[in-house]
């Protein structure tokens, strides 16, 4: 199943995880860590256009300049959350973007009865409430909250991904053009903190986040054009679990059972939006075939009376 590419995607995604903790411990900052993260995916993808003759106009820079300011911020707020909170509570935080998409439909109006959508943003709020109390100190606080605002910002860039797709705008593309944004903030970033000497370890993470990130997205990006997009949501969730497991072996995070079970609440809240969301994109679906069949036999009958 093309769905299954999804675990290999998460299992990346937590080794990315792993390596910028490892990177940050090791004296590498984060403009470096986010630099190694776009670099690999910018040479690749446009070495590739470039031998295929693939343009590189976007159909439309207004959705990618919001994809970008939005994907962007999330993934210096998530990197910064990663390198200071445990590893299995900032992918968990990282995780709550369904939950914020399930937030902002019933505040959109038109959903605030359904008890599915509710159901899921209250069994999100329990779980990060699970996750953040016993799992994080006094002075790990600010940190989680920028864990929370990555989930959240997260949340918007998946949001304008998915108007790129209605739009016709190819997957390769919207990755190249959101490495090349990541690349240009790194060096902002560079140029305000200047370069550094980092351990020799660190650089060997580095090359790490580069690498896990973007066999991930590749991996990722087959899994949700060739596979169930359903099944594909759902199997992203075992990035919390490798992330876990990680964090036990090479940091002794062992989470506690309200860790664990606040986890759980994460990842059953984010199956639930999923889920929902998908049903009602289907049933849409359905009724647009239904009032086209239903065009179509009045044009015929017109026709014939013609």
């Amino acid at each position: 199943m093309q769905s299954l590419w999804m675990l290999l995607a998460s299992i990346m995604f937590a080794g990315m995880g792993a390596c910028v903790k490892v990177a940050s411990d090791y004296g590498a900052s984060l403009p470096h860590v986010v630099l190694f993260r776009g670099i690999p995916s910018v040479l690749l993808l446009l070495f590739w256009a470039r031998l295929t003759h693939r343009t590189l106009r976007p159909a439309s820079w207004k959705l990618h300049i919001w994809r970008n300011v939005s994907g962007i911020t999330s993934m210096w707020l998530g990197f910064f959350a990663i390198s200071h909170l445990p590893l299995s509570t900032a992918i968990s935080l990282n995780y709550t973007a369904p939950l914020f998409i399930a937030g902002w439909m019933l505040a959109r109006g038109g959903t605030q009865r359904d008890p599915v959508r509710i159901m899921a943003v209250l069994l999100g709020f329990l779980g990060v409430i699970a996750v953040l109390r016993p799992s994080i100190g006094q002075d790990h606080w600010f940190a989680a909250a920028l864990g929370l605002g990555a989930g959240a910002l997260s949340a918007v860039a998946m949001m304008q991904i998915r108007e790129l797709g209605r739009v016709g705008e190819p997957e390769w593309r919207t990755v190249l053009i959101f490495s090349c944004g990541v690349c240009l903030t790194s060096l902002v970033g560079l140029a305000v903190e200047g370069w550094r000497y980092i351990n020799p370890l660190a650089w060997a993470a580095l090359v790490g986040v580069g690498v896990f990130g973007l066999v991930g997205q590749l991996a990722m990006t087959r899994a949700f054009g060739l596979g169930s997009a359903l099944l594909t949501a759902a199997l992203q969730y075992t990035t919390i679990i490798f992330a876990a497991l990680l964090g036990i072996v090479f940091w002794d995070d062992l989470p506690d059972a309200i860790a664990w079970g606040g986890m759980a609440l994460i990842i059953a809240s984010g199956l639930l939006s999923i889920w929902r969301t998908y049903s009602e994109d289907r049933i849409m679906r359905g009724q647009g075939s239904e009032t086209s069949k239903a065009s179509a036999q009045i044009n015929e009958q017109e026709a014939r009376r013609v």
